[in-house]
């Protein structure tokens, strides 16, 4: 069973790539958090295809319809999102999704139709003698489900799974902002040997020592930069000279990889444990096991590793640590710092390129792809999935925390 964060706040969906639609379950949201369609829907439409010219050019509108877990007195506010109407043995059903209400505690469920599927190009990945794609799961998926296996679009691997992630990502990051003004941002940092020379983490550090706090101002600054380079970049040069770089990847027929920097700020202090929960443990977990994920580091990461103890510590005064090398988290403890992640991806495995390989039966073949749309750079639609995981681990590490604290007021009926 796949249960994305928990055990307090988790995500479950279903669904494959050229399937109906994904499914979506978000268990474990407190009650009274006011949650709109169009909260959701705007973090949605940074991850879906077709949102940015230099992913796969399969074109998904992605529109949510939120069908369970909020609730306000106002019917007709709560109910005035999408129409839904469908006709089943010759019976016509309709009714509306909710719009916007506050979360009663339950779960929420939630449902994004498919529709620009085009499942003939995977027509030559059908049966046993079926074409495997070197570094794809076509192989070992095939087998593990022993010849039952959705070929379409990868299935349940497509990175259309993620729609789940950025949902539940979605409510718990909504929660954390108006619970304690934490902000979680990505920033594409390296597209193959090409490196940005600026990072969200070195600037949020900058404007800490300047100040006691990062104010609403300085992310919103941030957000805009991010939204306007070419891809999502805090380093607009180098987001420039990447985008091209992946365009002539494209034209070539090849892919290219990337990595991503993740930073949430306002972090809340003491969520975690120190080992086999530890918050550091389930975010390299989480975010390192996305797709096409090859490495994720917390911190300075493998920087840290030619430094003495000396030169690695954070000073602490009075009014906290003075540097961040640890990346907001000690013993796997929240330290009230930006937590900082970094993600490294593998070039996308579907390309054009003639490549050695099997059939589905192991007969060696010269494997040549011969339809499909595929991101030539995973990178550059995985920011806002990686930033939905960490919500996702920090609202689950944040409400173990505070199941320490119990109120005795909290249980009381009369």
């Amino acid at each position: 069973m796949e249960i994305l964060g928990g055990p307090l706040f988790s995500v479950a969906g279903a669904g494959e790539s050229h399937g109906p639609g994904i499914t979506t379950i978000v268990f474990g949201c407190p009650p009274g958090l006011q949650l709109s369609r169009s909260q959701i829907q705007a973090y949605l439409d940074r991850r879906r295809p077709g949102s940015n010219r230099h992913g796969t050019p399969r074109n998904e509108k992605d529109k949510l319809l939120l069908l369970a877990g909020l609730y306000q007195d106002d019917h007709e506010a709560l109910t005035a999102g999408p129409a839904i109407e469908t006709t089943v043995d010759g019976a016509t059903f309709a009714t509306t999704a909710y719009e916007i209400g506050y979360t009663t505690g339950e779960p929420i469920s939630a449902l994004v139709l498919s529709a620009s599927t085009k499942s003939r190009h995977y027509d030559q990945f059908a049966g046993p003698t079926g074409a495997v794609r070197p570094g794809h799961t076509d192989l070992v998926k095939y087998h593990k489900a022993q010849g039952h296996v959705d070929i379409r679009g990868g299935g349940r691997s497509s990175y259309r799974s993620t729609i789940s992630d950025v949902i539940g990502g979605s409510i718990a990051r909504l929660f954390l902002q108006e619970t304690f003004g934490t902000v979680i941002l990505s920033s594409i940092s390296q597209v193959g040997s090409l490196k940005a020379q600026r990072s969200l983490s070195d600037h949020f550090m900058e404007l800490l020592r300047n100040g006691d706090a990062i104010t609403t101002a300085q992310i919103e600054a941030v957000q805009q930069q991010l939204e306007t380079a070419e891809i999502h970049s805090l380093d607009a040069n180098f987001a420039s000279e990447a985008g091209e770089r992946i365009k002539q990847t494209r034209i070539a027929r090849d892919s290219i990889g990337a990595a991503v920097e993740v930073v949430a700020v306002n972090v809340p202090a003491l969520a975690g444990d120190p080992l086999y929960n530890s918050l550091k443990l389930r975010l390299m977990g989480s975010l390192g096991g996305l797709h096409a994920a090859q490495s994720c580091e917390v911190g300075d990461g493998i920087q840290v590793v030619s430094r003495l103890g000396s030169e690695n510590n954070d000073p602490i005064r009075r009014s906290g640590y003075q540097s961040n090398s640890h990346g907001g988290l000690l013993g796997g403890v929240t330290t009230g710092m930006p937590l900082v992640c970094k993600v490294g991806f593998k070039p996308t495995s579907t390309i054009n390129k003639p490549q050695q390989s099997v059939q589905k039966n192991l007969e060696e073949i010269e494997f040549t792809l011969e339809q499909g749309r595929h991101d030539p750079c995973v990178g550059v639609r995985a920011g806002v999935t990686l930033e939905s995981r960490l919500a996702i681990e920090l609202l689950n590490a944040v409400l173990m925390h505070q199941s320490r604290a119990v109120d005795p007021n909290q249980f009381k009926l009369f």
